[in-house]
């Protein structure tokens, strides 16, 4: 198998494990492989639905059973050993089960995202709204991967 075969079946598998209950989630795996074409291989990549206790430095430094309850939407590992999540927010995370607006699931959310800092990640948060349309979409992804890019980047190291 080439590279190029092998790098459009880990393209597809890891697709596979985003949630259909998400089309903003799936929009957003989608435009970053479109946006960066061929240079999505040369750059972090853009891991979806990660427990954060597969994460190895986590475990390292925590043991195994750290964080168990805790799942990113998407996880970039990128060089020098940044962590950056990515989340991407729906009804669920400021809503109660009957779809009330609730400060208790925001605050749990809020918390969880100064955990995520304390060890080390840089957590990025988009609206699930600003993630239906592509033609709104696209640009305000290019922007964000760029910027987020250019401050991750070893300038030695190019991209």
């Amino acid at each position: 198998m080439d590279s190029d075969t092998a790098k459009n079946q880990l393209y597809q598998r890891l697709g596979q494990y985003l949630p259909e209950s998400s089309p903003p989630q799936r929009l957003l795996y989608r435009l970053y492989h479109e946006i960066h074409g061929q240079r999505v291989w040369d750059l972090p990549a853009l891991l979806p639905e990660v427990w954060l206790h597969w994460d190895h430095q986590t475990v390292r430094q925590r043991g195994a059973q750290a964080l168990l309850n805790q799942r990113m939407d998407f996880l970039l590992l990128h060089p020098g050993g940044h962590r950056v999540v990515l989340e991407v927010d729906g009804k669920t995370h400021y809503t109660d089960q009957d779809g009330n607006a609730s400060p208790q699931v925001y605050a749990r959310n809020t918390r969880i995202d100064r955990n995520l800092r304390m060890r080390g990640y840089e957590v990025f948060r988009f609206g699930g709204a600003e993630l239906t349309d592509p033609e709104t979409a696209k640009p305000l992804l290019t922007e964000f991967f760029t910027a987020l890019f250019d401050r991750f980047t070893d300038p030695r190291r190019p991209v």
